[in-house]
Protein backbone atom coordinates (compact mmCIF):
# COMPACT_ATOMS: atom_id res chain seq x y z
CA UNK A 1 0.00 0.00 0.00
CA UNK A 2 2.97 2.56 0.89
CA UNK A 3 4.81 1.86 -2.51
CA UNK A 4 1.56 2.09 -4.55
CA UNK A 5 1.07 5.63 -2.31
CA UNK A 6 4.56 6.60 -3.08
CA UNK A 7 3.71 5.85 -6.84
CA UNK A 8 0.59 8.30 -6.89
CA UNK A 9 2.52 10.57 -5.01
CA UNK A 10 5.56 10.90 -7.57
CA UNK A 11 3.00 11.30 -10.45
CA UNK A 12 0.96 13.83 -9.08
CA UNK A 13 4.45 15.37 -8.80
CA UNK A 14 5.24 14.96 -12.09
CA UNK A 15 2.19 16.55 -12.85
CA UNK A 16 2.44 19.69 -10.57
CA UNK A 17 6.26 20.40 -12.30
CA UNK A 18 5.22 19.49 -15.48
CA UNK A 19 2.10 22.25 -15.30
CA UNK A 20 4.45 24.58 -13.73
CA UNK A 21 6.84 23.97 -16.68
CA UNK A 22 4.34 24.68 -18.76
CA UNK A 23 3.12 27.85 -17.16
CA UNK A 24 5.95 29.22 -17.18
CA UNK A 25 7.19 28.24 -20.76
CA UNK A 26 3.87 30.20 -22.04
CA UNK A 27 4.68 33.32 -20.31
CA UNK A 28 8.04 33.55 -21.73
CA UNK A 29 6.71 32.93 -25.11
CA UNK A 30 4.42 36.06 -24.60
CA UNK A 31 7.17 38.08 -23.03
CA UNK A 32 9.93 37.08 -26.21
CA UNK A 33 6.95 38.22 -28.75
CA UNK A 34 6.30 41.02 -26.95
CA UNK A 35 10.21 42.20 -26.98
CA UNK A 36 10.06 41.97 -22.83
CA UNK A 37 13.49 40.06 -22.96
CA UNK A 38 15.23 41.34 -19.38
CA UNK A 39 11.86 40.26 -17.88
CA UNK A 40 11.85 36.82 -19.49
CA UNK A 41 15.30 36.07 -18.19
CA UNK A 42 14.14 36.95 -15.06
CA UNK A 43 10.95 34.40 -15.16
CA UNK A 44 13.56 31.83 -16.41
CA UNK A 45 15.85 32.12 -13.89
CA UNK A 46 13.52 32.43 -10.82
CA UNK A 47 11.31 29.58 -11.91
CA UNK A 48 13.80 27.35 -13.06
CA UNK A 49 15.45 27.54 -9.68
CA UNK A 50 12.14 27.27 -7.52
CA UNK A 51 10.93 24.58 -9.59
CA UNK A 52 14.24 22.58 -9.09
CA UNK A 53 14.35 23.64 -5.86
CA UNK A 54 11.13 22.06 -4.76
CA UNK A 55 11.17 19.12 -6.59
CA UNK A 56 14.60 18.22 -5.72
CA UNK A 57 14.76 16.10 -1.99
CA UNK A 58 18.40 17.19 -1.70
CA UNK A 59 17.55 20.71 -1.86
CA UNK A 60 15.14 20.47 0.72
CA UNK A 61 16.60 22.82 3.13
CA UNK A 62 16.43 25.94 0.67
CA UNK A 63 12.38 25.35 0.19
CA UNK A 64 12.15 27.61 3.51
CA UNK A 65 14.89 30.53 2.08
CA UNK A 66 13.57 30.18 -1.40
CA UNK A 67 10.49 32.86 -1.18
CA UNK A 68 12.96 35.32 0.69
CA UNK A 69 15.05 35.27 -1.91
CA UNK A 70 12.99 35.21 -4.82
CA UNK A 71 11.29 38.53 -3.74
CA UNK A 72 14.79 40.00 -3.31
CA UNK A 73 15.59 39.15 -6.66
CA UNK A 74 12.49 40.22 -7.98
CA UNK A 75 12.10 43.27 -6.26
CA UNK A 76 15.61 44.34 -5.07
CA UNK A 77 18.10 43.53 -7.52
CA UNK A 78 16.39 43.43 -10.77
CA UNK A 79 15.07 46.66 -10.32
CA UNK A 80 18.61 47.83 -9.41
CA UNK A 81 19.92 46.62 -12.62
CA UNK A 82 17.70 47.71 -15.05
CA UNK A 83 18.22 51.08 -13.03
CA UNK A 84 22.32 50.73 -13.67
CA UNK A 85 21.08 50.01 -17.33
CA UNK A 86 19.77 52.74 -18.00
CA UNK A 87 22.06 54.74 -16.45
CA UNK A 88 24.50 53.74 -19.45
CA UNK A 89 21.88 55.01 -22.19
CA UNK A 90 20.18 57.91 -23.27
CA UNK A 91 17.18 56.65 -22.34
CA UNK A 92 14.24 59.89 -21.91
CA UNK A 93 10.78 60.84 -22.96
CA UNK A 94 12.03 61.80 -26.57
CA UNK A 95 14.21 58.53 -26.64
CA UNK A 96 12.10 55.70 -25.42
CA UNK A 97 11.93 53.25 -28.32
CA UNK A 98 14.17 51.08 -30.41
CA UNK A 99 15.86 52.22 -33.55
CA UNK A 100 13.31 49.74 -35.71
CA UNK A 101 10.02 50.54 -34.03
CA UNK A 102 11.09 54.49 -34.66
CA UNK A 103 11.62 53.76 -37.84
CA UNK A 104 8.26 52.22 -38.27
CA UNK A 105 6.95 55.35 -36.50
CA UNK A 106 8.13 57.87 -38.84
CA UNK A 107 7.35 55.50 -42.11
CA UNK A 108 3.76 55.54 -41.17
CA UNK A 109 3.55 59.21 -40.81
CA UNK A 110 2.03 60.67 -44.11
CA UNK A 111 1.12 63.94 -45.66
CA UNK A 112 -1.74 65.19 -47.72
CA UNK A 113 -1.17 64.92 -51.74
CA UNK A 114 -3.48 67.35 -53.44
CA UNK A 115 -6.96 68.76 -53.62
CA UNK A 116 -9.97 67.50 -51.48
CA UNK A 117 -12.82 66.24 -52.60
CA UNK A 118 -16.35 67.29 -50.60
CA UNK A 119 -17.81 64.24 -48.87
CA UNK A 120 -21.16 63.47 -46.92
CA UNK A 121 -22.98 60.50 -45.54
CA UNK A 122 -26.25 59.33 -46.18
CA UNK A 123 -28.24 56.69 -44.43
CA UNK A 124 -29.21 53.77 -46.42
CA UNK A 125 -31.57 50.91 -44.67
CA UNK A 126 -29.91 51.20 -41.38
CA UNK A 127 -26.77 51.62 -42.98
CA UNK A 128 -24.51 54.31 -44.53
CA UNK A 129 -23.23 55.70 -48.25
CA UNK A 130 -20.07 57.64 -48.96
CA UNK A 131 -20.63 60.51 -51.34
CA UNK A 132 -17.50 62.11 -52.28
CA UNK A 133 -18.13 65.23 -54.71
CA UNK A 134 -15.47 67.32 -56.92
CA UNK A 135 -16.53 71.22 -57.01
CA UNK A 136 -14.38 72.17 -59.82
CA UNK A 137 -15.77 69.03 -62.13
CA UNK A 138 -19.04 68.62 -60.16
CA UNK A 139 -18.34 64.46 -60.74
CA UNK A 140 -19.88 62.77 -57.95
CA UNK A 141 -18.56 58.91 -56.46
CA UNK A 142 -21.11 57.11 -54.18
CA UNK A 143 -20.09 53.82 -52.05
CA UNK A 144 -21.92 50.86 -51.68
CA UNK A 145 -23.52 50.44 -48.47
CA UNK A 146 -21.51 49.77 -45.58
CA UNK A 147 -21.40 49.51 -41.44
CA UNK A 148 -19.36 51.48 -39.40
CA UNK A 149 -16.82 49.72 -37.48
CA UNK A 150 -12.69 49.06 -38.06
CA UNK A 151 -10.37 50.02 -40.75
CA UNK A 152 -12.21 49.33 -44.27
CA UNK A 153 -11.65 50.37 -47.72
CA UNK A 154 -14.78 51.36 -49.67
CA UNK A 155 -14.82 51.29 -53.89
CA UNK A 156 -16.48 54.15 -54.86
CA UNK A 157 -18.10 54.60 -58.49
CA UNK A 158 -19.96 57.38 -60.34
CA UNK A 159 -23.53 57.51 -59.52
CA UNK A 160 -26.64 59.83 -58.56
CA UNK A 161 -26.99 60.74 -55.31
CA UNK A 162 -28.89 58.78 -52.84
CA UNK A 163 -32.85 59.54 -52.30
CA UNK A 164 -32.52 59.64 -48.46
CA UNK A 165 -31.73 62.89 -46.44
CA UNK A 166 -28.31 63.72 -46.03
CA UNK A 167 -27.20 63.42 -42.35
CA UNK A 168 -26.25 66.07 -40.57
CA UNK A 169 -22.77 67.63 -39.29
CA UNK A 170 -23.43 66.04 -35.60
CA UNK A 171 -24.10 62.47 -37.27
CA UNK A 172 -20.64 63.44 -38.69
CA UNK A 173 -19.11 64.23 -35.40
CA UNK A 174 -20.27 61.52 -33.83
CA UNK A 175 -18.77 58.95 -35.79
CA UNK A 176 -15.56 61.11 -36.56
CA UNK A 177 -13.58 58.16 -35.20
CA UNK A 178 -15.04 55.75 -37.52
CA UNK A 179 -14.17 57.35 -40.72
CA UNK A 180 -10.90 58.32 -40.28
CA UNK A 181 -10.45 54.65 -40.42
CA UNK A 182 -12.21 54.45 -44.26
CA UNK A 183 -10.39 54.66 -47.12
CA UNK A 184 -11.99 55.45 -50.06
CA UNK A 185 -11.23 54.33 -53.32
CA UNK A 186 -11.84 56.11 -56.49
CA UNK A 187 -12.52 54.43 -59.98
CA UNK A 188 -8.91 55.91 -61.21
CA UNK A 189 -7.00 53.91 -58.41
CA UNK A 190 -6.59 57.39 -55.94
CA UNK A 191 -7.41 56.46 -52.55
CA UNK A 192 -8.47 59.09 -50.11
CA UNK A 193 -8.74 59.13 -45.87
CA UNK A 194 -10.59 61.53 -43.89
CA UNK A 195 -9.03 65.31 -43.89
CA UNK A 196 -11.54 67.17 -42.04
CA UNK A 197 -15.36 67.17 -41.23
CA UNK A 198 -15.66 68.63 -45.30
CA UNK A 199 -13.42 66.47 -47.11
CA UNK A 200 -11.39 63.25 -47.78
CA UNK A 201 -7.87 64.04 -49.33
CA UNK A 202 -5.85 61.66 -50.66
CA UNK A 203 -2.29 61.06 -49.10
CA UNK A 204 1.12 59.68 -49.26
CA UNK A 205 3.67 58.32 -46.67
CA UNK A 206 5.83 61.29 -45.97
CA UNK A 207 9.02 58.82 -45.38
CA UNK A 208 10.47 56.49 -47.41
CA UNK A 209 13.31 53.91 -46.79
CA UNK A 210 16.59 54.24 -48.77
CA UNK A 211 19.66 52.13 -48.49
CA UNK A 212 21.69 51.93 -45.49
CA UNK A 213 18.51 52.51 -43.60
CA UNK A 214 18.38 56.49 -45.27
CA UNK A 215 15.06 58.06 -44.62
CA UNK A 216 14.03 60.79 -47.47
CA UNK A 217 11.24 63.13 -47.24
CA UNK A 218 8.94 63.07 -49.99
CA UNK A 219 7.84 66.78 -49.82
CA UNK A 220 11.32 68.87 -49.13
CA UNK A 221 13.68 65.94 -50.79
CA UNK A 222 16.11 66.15 -47.04
CA UNK A 223 17.33 63.10 -46.12
CA UNK A 224 17.76 61.76 -42.56
CA UNK A 225 20.26 58.52 -41.07
CA UNK A 226 20.49 57.33 -37.62
CA UNK A 227 22.96 59.25 -35.45
CA UNK A 228 24.39 56.85 -32.96
CA UNK A 229 25.62 59.09 -30.96
CA UNK A 230 22.47 61.30 -30.38
CA UNK A 231 19.76 58.65 -30.78
CA UNK A 232 17.75 60.91 -33.69
CA UNK A 233 17.22 60.15 -37.33
CA UNK A 234 19.31 63.19 -38.24
CA UNK A 235 19.40 65.73 -41.26
CA UNK A 236 22.43 64.79 -43.87
CA UNK A 237 24.05 67.64 -45.49
CA UNK A 238 24.89 67.73 -48.98
CA UNK A 239 29.21 66.95 -47.97
CA UNK A 240 27.82 63.91 -45.76
CA UNK A 241 27.95 65.67 -42.58
CA UNK A 242 25.34 65.53 -39.75
CA UNK A 243 22.42 68.59 -40.19
CA UNK A 244 20.47 70.45 -37.69
CA UNK A 245 17.23 69.16 -37.71
CA UNK A 246 16.66 66.15 -35.67
CA UNK A 247 13.19 63.80 -36.41
CA UNK A 248 11.23 63.16 -33.27
CA UNK A 249 10.77 60.31 -31.79
CA UNK A 250 14.27 59.40 -30.66
CA UNK A 251 15.54 55.86 -30.10
CA UNK A 252 17.76 54.57 -27.12
CA UNK A 253 21.67 53.90 -27.60
CA UNK A 254 24.07 52.65 -25.23
CA UNK A 255 25.56 56.77 -23.91
CA UNK A 256 28.25 54.36 -21.57
CA UNK A 257 29.68 56.62 -18.70
CA UNK A 258 28.22 60.04 -20.45
CA UNK A 259 25.42 60.45 -17.41
CA UNK A 260 27.75 59.93 -14.66
CA UNK A 261 30.31 62.56 -16.45
CA UNK A 262 27.94 65.35 -17.03
CA UNK A 263 26.95 64.67 -13.39
CA UNK A 264 30.61 65.88 -12.31
CA UNK A 265 31.65 68.12 -15.71
CA UNK A 266 28.46 69.87 -16.79
CA UNK A 267 28.09 73.20 -14.54
CA UNK A 268 24.60 73.80 -14.66
CA UNK A 269 24.15 70.25 -13.46
CA UNK A 270 27.68 69.74 -10.65
CA UNK A 271 26.84 72.95 -9.26
CA UNK A 272 23.41 72.28 -7.74
CA UNK A 273 24.39 68.70 -7.74
CA UNK A 274 27.07 68.66 -5.08
CA UNK A 275 25.12 72.28 -3.40
CA UNK A 276 22.19 69.14 -3.07
CA UNK A 277 24.34 66.50 -1.72
CA UNK A 278 25.72 68.92 0.89
CA UNK A 279 22.27 70.11 1.99
CA UNK A 280 21.10 66.46 2.18
CA UNK A 281 23.84 65.19 4.18
CA UNK A 282 23.60 68.58 6.92
CA UNK A 283 19.57 67.55 6.45
CA UNK A 284 20.05 63.94 7.65
CA UNK A 285 22.99 64.76 10.19
CA UNK A 286 20.73 67.97 11.74
CA UNK A 287 17.68 65.63 12.13
CA UNK A 288 19.20 62.78 13.57
CA UNK A 289 21.06 64.70 16.10
CA UNK A 290 17.55 66.78 16.98
CA UNK A 291 15.17 64.43 17.18
CA UNK A 292 17.51 62.27 19.58
CA UNK A 293 17.84 65.13 21.66
CA UNK A 294 14.43 65.50 21.62
CA UNK A 295 13.53 62.28 22.15
CA UNK A 296 16.07 61.38 24.87
CA UNK A 297 15.33 64.52 26.95
CA UNK A 298 11.58 63.77 26.88
CA UNK A 299 12.04 60.05 27.73
CA UNK A 300 14.03 61.17 31.01
CA UNK A 301 10.62 63.74 31.57
CA UNK A 302 8.12 61.21 31.44
CA UNK A 303 10.41 58.66 33.55
CA UNK A 304 10.75 61.02 36.12
CA UNK A 305 9.38 60.00 39.24
CA UNK A 306 8.22 62.86 40.93
CA UNK A 307 6.19 63.94 37.78
CA UNK A 308 2.29 63.57 37.96
CA UNK A 309 0.08 62.36 35.40
CA UNK A 310 2.99 60.64 33.51
CA UNK A 311 0.63 58.45 31.42
CA UNK A 312 -1.23 61.41 29.93
CA UNK A 313 2.03 63.13 28.92
CA UNK A 314 3.24 60.03 27.27
CA UNK A 315 0.16 59.67 25.08
CA UNK A 316 0.32 63.37 24.21
CA UNK A 317 4.05 63.05 22.90
CA UNK A 318 3.18 59.81 21.14
CA UNK A 319 0.50 61.08 19.26
CA UNK A 320 2.65 62.44 16.45
CA UNK A 321 3.74 59.16 15.96
CA UNK A 322 0.51 57.72 15.48
CA UNK A 323 -0.74 60.07 13.41
CA UNK A 324 0.53 59.27 9.63
CA UNK A 325 3.04 61.26 8.27
CA UNK A 326 1.22 63.07 4.95
CA UNK A 327 -1.39 64.23 7.20
CA UNK A 328 1.20 65.90 9.76
CA UNK A 329 2.98 66.91 6.87
CA UNK A 330 0.16 68.76 5.20
CA UNK A 331 -1.14 70.27 8.45
CA UNK A 332 2.25 71.94 8.84
CA UNK A 333 1.95 73.24 4.96
CA UNK A 334 -1.29 75.13 6.34
CA UNK A 335 0.66 76.40 9.68
CA UNK A 336 3.43 77.59 7.78
CA UNK A 337 1.39 79.48 5.20
CA UNK A 338 2.95 82.89 4.83
CA UNK A 339 -0.74 84.96 4.82
CA UNK A 340 -2.77 82.72 6.84
CA UNK A 341 -0.95 80.19 9.00
CA UNK A 342 -1.40 80.28 12.14
CA UNK A 343 2.58 80.38 12.96
CA UNK A 344 3.06 83.50 10.82
CA UNK A 345 -0.16 84.87 12.84
CA UNK A 346 1.46 84.19 16.18
CA UNK A 347 4.93 86.12 14.52
CA UNK A 348 3.30 89.15 13.76
CA UNK A 349 0.79 89.32 16.89
CA UNK A 350 3.79 89.16 18.56
CA UNK A 351 7.03 90.47 17.07
CA UNK A 352 5.62 92.22 13.84
CA UNK A 353 7.61 89.87 11.61
CA UNK A 354 5.73 87.62 8.58
CA UNK A 355 8.59 85.03 7.56
CA UNK A 356 8.34 84.06 4.30
CA UNK A 357 8.95 79.82 4.65
CA UNK A 358 8.60 78.71 1.83
CA UNK A 359 10.23 81.75 -0.70
CA UNK A 360 13.37 82.20 1.12
CA UNK A 361 15.47 79.02 1.63
CA UNK A 362 16.65 79.65 4.84
CA UNK A 363 13.70 79.85 6.16
CA UNK A 364 12.59 76.89 3.50
CA UNK A 365 15.15 74.52 4.75
CA UNK A 366 14.96 75.80 8.52
CA UNK A 367 10.81 74.40 8.55
CA UNK A 368 11.77 71.29 6.76
CA UNK A 369 14.10 70.49 10.00
CA UNK A 370 11.29 71.46 12.67
CA UNK A 371 8.77 69.40 10.70
CA UNK A 372 10.60 66.14 10.26
CA UNK A 373 11.92 66.52 14.06
CA UNK A 374 8.69 66.72 15.22
CA UNK A 375 7.57 63.71 13.05
CA UNK A 376 10.61 62.07 14.21
CA UNK A 377 11.15 62.57 18.30
CA UNK A 378 8.30 59.92 18.89
CA UNK A 379 10.04 57.33 17.91
CA UNK A 380 13.36 58.34 19.21
CA UNK A 381 11.37 58.63 22.62
CA UNK A 382 9.86 55.61 22.66
CA UNK A 383 13.32 53.97 22.33
CA UNK A 384 14.94 55.58 24.86
CA UNK A 385 12.07 55.27 27.57
CA UNK A 386 13.25 51.02 26.99
CA UNK A 387 17.03 51.82 26.98
CA UNK A 388 16.27 53.60 30.13
CA UNK A 389 14.73 50.99 32.41
CA UNK A 390 17.87 48.86 31.68
CA UNK A 391 19.87 51.24 33.43
CA UNK A 392 20.52 50.26 37.14
CA UNK A 393 19.50 52.14 39.65
CA UNK A 394 22.57 51.61 42.08
CA UNK A 395 24.70 53.94 39.42
CA UNK A 396 22.10 56.72 40.26
CA UNK A 397 21.90 56.19 44.18
CA UNK A 398 26.20 56.02 43.75
CA UNK A 399 25.61 59.59 42.05
CA UNK A 400 23.91 60.81 44.83
CA UNK A 401 25.80 60.11 47.24
CA UNK A 402 28.74 61.94 45.69
CA UNK A 403 26.71 64.78 46.00
CA UNK A 404 26.03 64.84 41.81
CA UNK A 405 22.81 66.46 40.21
CA UNK A 406 20.61 65.83 37.87
CA UNK A 407 22.91 67.42 34.55
CA UNK A 408 25.45 65.53 35.74
CA UNK A 409 23.78 62.40 35.85
CA UNK A 410 21.69 62.87 33.07
CA UNK A 411 25.53 63.59 30.89
CA UNK A 412 28.14 61.13 33.33
CA UNK A 413 25.35 58.49 33.19
CA UNK A 414 22.36 58.35 31.34
CA UNK A 415 23.82 59.87 28.19
CA UNK A 416 26.65 57.50 27.39
CA UNK A 417 24.72 54.49 27.99
CA UNK A 418 21.90 55.45 25.92
CA UNK A 419 24.17 56.33 22.76
CA UNK A 420 26.02 53.21 22.76
CA UNK A 421 22.64 51.30 21.96
CA UNK A 422 21.06 53.82 19.95
CA UNK A 423 24.15 54.47 17.71
CA UNK A 424 23.36 51.86 14.91
CA UNK A 425 19.53 53.07 15.11
CA UNK A 426 21.11 56.54 14.35
CA UNK A 427 22.48 55.38 11.56
CA UNK A 428 19.88 53.76 10.38
CA UNK A 429 17.72 57.18 10.79
CA UNK A 430 20.47 59.31 8.93
CA UNK A 431 19.84 56.44 6.00
CA UNK A 432 16.09 56.98 6.24
CA UNK A 433 16.48 60.79 5.99
CA UNK A 434 19.06 60.96 3.32
CA UNK A 435 15.96 59.66 0.80
CA UNK A 436 13.18 61.23 3.14
CA UNK A 437 11.24 62.12 -0.41
CA UNK A 438 7.69 62.13 0.74
CA UNK A 439 8.68 64.96 3.64
CA UNK A 440 10.45 67.52 0.87
CA UNK A 441 7.57 66.85 -1.95
CA UNK A 442 4.77 67.31 0.33
CA UNK A 443 6.16 70.39 2.33
CA UNK A 444 7.80 72.39 -0.38
CA UNK A 445 8.07 70.29 -3.83
CA UNK A 446 11.73 71.02 -3.63
CA UNK A 447 11.13 74.91 -3.78
CA UNK A 448 12.48 78.05 -4.12
CA UNK A 449 14.21 76.70 -7.40
CA UNK A 450 16.97 77.09 -8.12
CA UNK A 451 18.47 79.82 -11.17
CA UNK A 452 20.64 79.21 -14.14
CA UNK A 453 20.65 75.05 -13.94
CA UNK A 454 20.46 72.80 -16.82
CA UNK A 455 18.30 70.75 -14.00
CA UNK A 456 15.28 71.75 -12.42
CA UNK A 457 16.10 71.90 -9.17
CA UNK A 458 15.47 73.50 -5.44
CA UNK A 459 17.27 74.59 -2.37
CA UNK A 460 15.13 71.89 -0.18
CA UNK A 461 15.34 69.26 -2.65
CA UNK A 462 16.99 66.29 -1.12
CA UNK A 463 19.20 64.35 -4.04
CA UNK A 464 16.28 61.56 -3.93
CA UNK A 465 14.09 64.69 -4.97
CA UNK A 466 16.10 65.99 -7.38
CA UNK A 467 16.32 62.76 -9.20
CA UNK A 468 12.84 62.18 -9.36
CA UNK A 469 12.61 66.06 -10.92
CA UNK A 470 15.18 65.46 -13.53
CA UNK A 471 13.00 62.10 -14.72
CA UNK A 472 9.80 63.69 -14.26
CA UNK A 473 9.99 67.62 -14.40
CA UNK A 474 12.70 67.75 -16.96
CA UNK A 475 11.79 71.27 -19.32
CA UNK A 476 13.76 69.18 -22.47
CA UNK A 477 12.50 66.19 -21.91
CA UNK A 478 12.50 63.58 -19.19
CA UNK A 479 16.38 62.36 -18.82
CA UNK A 480 15.70 59.14 -17.32
CA UNK A 481 19.39 58.35 -18.12
CA UNK A 482 20.67 60.99 -16.13
CA UNK A 483 18.42 60.39 -13.60
CA UNK A 484 19.09 56.78 -13.10
CA UNK A 485 22.38 57.87 -12.93
CA UNK A 486 22.08 60.16 -10.27
CA UNK A 487 19.86 57.33 -8.14
CA UNK A 488 23.03 54.60 -9.10
CA UNK A 489 25.34 56.92 -7.39
CA UNK A 490 22.66 57.35 -4.12
CA UNK A 491 22.42 53.66 -4.27
CA UNK A 492 26.17 53.55 -3.85
CA UNK A 493 26.15 56.43 -0.90
CA UNK A 494 23.34 54.56 1.28
CA UNK A 495 25.25 51.13 0.39
CA UNK A 496 28.56 52.55 2.18
CA UNK A 497 25.90 54.00 5.46
CA UNK A 498 24.67 50.56 5.32
CA UNK A 499 28.21 48.77 5.60
CA UNK A 500 28.73 51.72 8.40
CA UNK A 501 25.78 50.38 9.86
CA UNK A 502 26.60 47.01 10.12
CA UNK A 503 30.09 47.17 11.21
CA UNK A 504 28.99 49.16 14.24
CA UNK A 505 26.29 46.61 15.04
CA UNK A 506 28.88 43.85 15.12
CA UNK A 507 31.01 46.33 17.35
CA UNK A 508 27.75 46.33 19.85
CA UNK A 509 27.77 42.78 19.90
CA UNK A 510 31.69 41.46 19.66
Amino acid sequence: MSGKTERYSQMLKGVLVGGCCLLVGYLLVLMYVQGEYLFALMTLIVSATGIWIYANRRAYAWRYVYPGLAGMAIFVLFPLACTIAIAFTNYSSTNQLSQERAQQVLLGRQYQDGAGLNFALYPADRRWQLVLSDSSSGERYVSTPFDFGGAQTLTLQQAPLPATQRATLKVITTHRQALSQIRARLPDGRELVMSSLRQFSGTRPLYVAGRQGVLENQQTGVRYQANQDTGFYQQIAADGSWGSEQLSPGFTVNAGWKNFARVFTDEGIQKPFLAIFGWTLIFSLVTVILTVAVGMVLACLVQWEALRGKAIYRVMLILPYAVPAFISILIFKGLFNQSFGEVNVMLKALFGVQPAWFSDPALARTMLVIVNTWLGYPYMMILCMGLLKAIPDDLYEASAMDGAGPLQNFFRITLPLLLKPLMPLMIASFAFNFNNFVLVQLLTNGGPDRIGTTTPAGYTDLLVNYTWRIAFEGGGGQDFGLAAAIATLIFMLVGALAVINLKAVRMKFD
